[in-house]
Parts: structure tokens; C-alpha cells; sequence
């Protein structure tokens, strides 16, 4: 994901000069995890696709307002959100009813092999438990780790406290604790150290 230094560098860019490869930019780097936010509320990857490029659309029309928005992220996926509802809204489409209902596919997991050797067993062991979480957890998940939404812009966007978005985590972090039981002596190779 992004660094919200080179979002806010972004944001700059298109408010102040309409810089449209700044724009671009800021597409490529939010259509992908939107699209796949938009698809939980509407089934056709279709109708998905359309409400994110209006979302971007409305963006780049209302350039001039970004430098009014704070936390652009939040903003992208409160739009997508609004403009998912509203589209279920105006062709009478049945809604998901919770946001919890969300399909979710974590797109790729950062591994740092500096700091954790993590052999494929291993990868495989996280996934499964990433996958064996309840649908509210999971999607909780993925979108603060993936998406690197902070917990408060996570309780924002699907309308819960912050203390759920904590809690949520903390189940999803000791799930995945228990069904990796790291330990450090299996993953090293046993010879020359």
C-alpha cells in the first residue's frame, strides 16, 4: 500500500496543480483494494468497477475540495462505501445487510525476511488461519493490516467502536499466534550457524 506521505504528496499535487499523473497515480494505487471493498456490497465485478471509477471520477471533478480533506484513505473508502449504497439504493439490489458479510481475500501478506524467517509451511499455516476466521474479524483484518487503516478509520468505516476494532484484532492475532506455534528451532537450518 501506499505511504500516506506520498498520499498526502498526492492529494497536493491534484488539489493544487491538477496534476493528472498524480491522479493516476493515486488510481492505480486505490483501485485494486477498493474494487475489492465495492464487490462486497455489490456482486457484479461489473457494477463494482463502475462504482469505483465514479468514485475517482468525483475525485478528480472535486480536485479543488481535496486539500479540505484530512485523511484522503478514509475519505476513498467512505465514498466507495456511500456510492455502493447508493447504487444498491437505486436499483433496488438486495445489500449485504453487515458489513461483517463482506467477502475477503487478503491480496499478499508483507513478509520481512530480515526479521522472520518464515518457511512455506509457515505461510501456508497463517493463511488457513486468516481464512478460518469469522467473516467480521477477517475482513477487520484485512483491513488494517492490508489496507493499513488505522483502527480508528477502520471503527469509522463500518460503524464500530474502537474498541471492537481492538478486540477483533486481538482475537485475529491470537488465532494466528496458536495455529503457527512458531518456533524458532524448526525454521532454522540445524547445521553451521
Amino acid at each position: 500500500m501506499i505511504a500516506p506521505a506520498r498520499i498526502q504528496y498526492l492529494k497536493e499535487r491534484i488539489a493544487r496543480f491538477n496534476d493528472q499523473q498524480a491522479y493516476r497515480e493515486l488510481y492505480m494505487a486505490f483501485f485494486p483494494p477498493l474494487l475489492q471493498f465495492a464487490s462486497g456490497f455489490i456482486k457484479s465485478r461489473q457494477s463494482a468497477e463502475e462504482i469505483v471509477s465514479d468514485v475517482f471520477i468525483t475525485i478528480w471533478e472535486k480536485r479543488n475540495r481535496l486539500e479540505h480533506v484530512s485523511n484522503l484513505k478514509l475519505y476513498l473508502y467512505t465514498a466507495t462505501r456511500n456510492t455502493a449504497i447508493n447504487y444498491i439504493t437505486r436499483h433496488n439490489k438486495v445489500m449485504v445487510t453487515d458489513l461483517s458479510e463482506l467477502p475477503v481475500e487478503l491480496q499478499s501478506l508483507q513478509y520481512d525476511p530480515e526479521r522472520m524467517l518464515i518457511t512455506s509451511e509457515m505461510k501456508k499455516m497463517i493463511a488457513e488461519a486468516i481464512n478460518s476466521l469469522p467473516a467480521r474479524c477477517k475482513l477487520i483484518f484485512k483491513l488494517v493490516k492490508e489496507d493499513e487503516l488505522k483502527y480508528r478509520e477502520v471503527a469509522e468505516l463500518l460503524k464500530v467502536s474502537i474498541k471492537t476494532v481492538e478486540t477483533q484484532m486481538s482475537i485475529a492475532l491470537k488465532r494466528i499466534g496458536e495455529a503457527i506455534r512458531f518456533d524458532p528451532r524448526k525454521t532454522l537450518p540445524t547445521g553451521k550457524r
